[in-house]
């Protein structure tokens, strides 16, 4: 039977803690660009942490359970860490693609953005573009996925962790579904202040959305197989690391709403044919996991 009540104190508190981190930039109207920009990367990564936060809450102060029902101690088949690890850059690349192939982008083998990047920068003409790009690359394909797990983890102990769990008695699909279109509405605030889609603040809003039931839907495959917020919060900071990663090969000024980034269109397709072949080749519903997840929450 599902818990309403932890469900709607989760979301009450989630919300109290994320929006008005996420809606604080806008007072910073005097600032400075660079030093606006900062401040507003520091605010929504601690928004970041509103899911986690609430879910820890809500365990142990609504629900009155252990803290380890929410399988912080767990990691399952290390085999989904790989999946979590490499395929948002196999995605990243797919959409890179469509991005060509559709002609929203040209390819710019030249490096145009990160050399007129560089060039404003002190000292930045001495370093070979080609250097910035490959060093770029490897960091982003690396140690980033790891170092972000850290804000990840904030989000995926609430989404994954918490609420799709909670959500399971409604049906995997259902479950998976809902926690996904929650997950869009909840970055709202930063979408309409042009984060992801610059230039379409109500769109934009909707269209994460999209991406976020899609990719929601192949983390919470890792999730179940795992049943381990982990191995989402890998999967979750990988896709931050390399989610624009196929930009520096483009010409500068193309429609980033449209194209280029893992949270545009172009990267839907490759999302919605590997959930496809999930479903296919009966990986999605997890359907051994089916019963176990509803017994976290029973």
């Amino acid at each position: 039977m599902i818990e309403k009540k932890s469900i709607t104190w989760f979301l009450i508190i989630t919300l109290l803690i994320s929006w008005p981190l996420f809606i604080a930039p806008l007072a910073f109207k005097n600032m400075d660009t660079i030093t606006k920009q900062l401040a507003t990367q520091g605010l929504w990564a601690v928004a970041m942490w509103g899911p986690g936060i609430a879910a820890i809450i809500t365990t142990l102060f609504i629900a009155k359970k252990p803290f380890n029902s929410l399988r912080l101690n767990t990691l399952g088949p290390k085999r989904f860490y790989l999946w979590a690890w490499f395929l948002p850059l196999g995605l990243t690349i797919v959409s890179g693609l469509f991005t060509l192939l559709f002609g929203i982008a040209k390819l710019d083998l030249n490096f145009t953005m990160i050399r007129d990047a560089m060039a404003s920068a002190a000292g930045g003409g001495e370093v070979p573009v080609e250097i910035i790009v490959l060093t770029q690359i490897l960091f982003a394909i690396t140690l980033a996925p790891f170092i972000n797990v850290l804000f990840a983890l904030g989000e995926e102990l609430g989404w994954r962790g918490f609420l799709l769990p909670h959500l399971m008695p409604l049906g995997q699909w259902k479950a998976i579904l809902i926690s996904g279109v929650i997950w869009g509405v909840w970055h709202a605030p930063a979408i309409m202040q042009g984060h992801n889609y610059p230039g379409y603040p109500i769109l934009g809003s909707f269209m994460m959305i999209v991406f976020c039931v899609l990719l929601g839907t192949i983390i919470a495959w890792m999730y179940l197989n795992t049943k381990s917020p982990w191995a989402a919060a890998l999967a979750h900071g990988s896709v931050n690391a390399v989610a624009g990663l196929s930009i520096v090969f483009f010409q500068p000024d193309f429609n980033m709403a449209f194209g280029g980034t893992l949270a545009a269109p172009t990267a839907w397709i490759g999302m919605a044919l590997f959930i496809a072949w999930l479903a296919w080749t009966k990986q999605l519903p997890v359907q051994s996991q089916v019963e176990e997840a509803e017994a976290t929450v029973g």
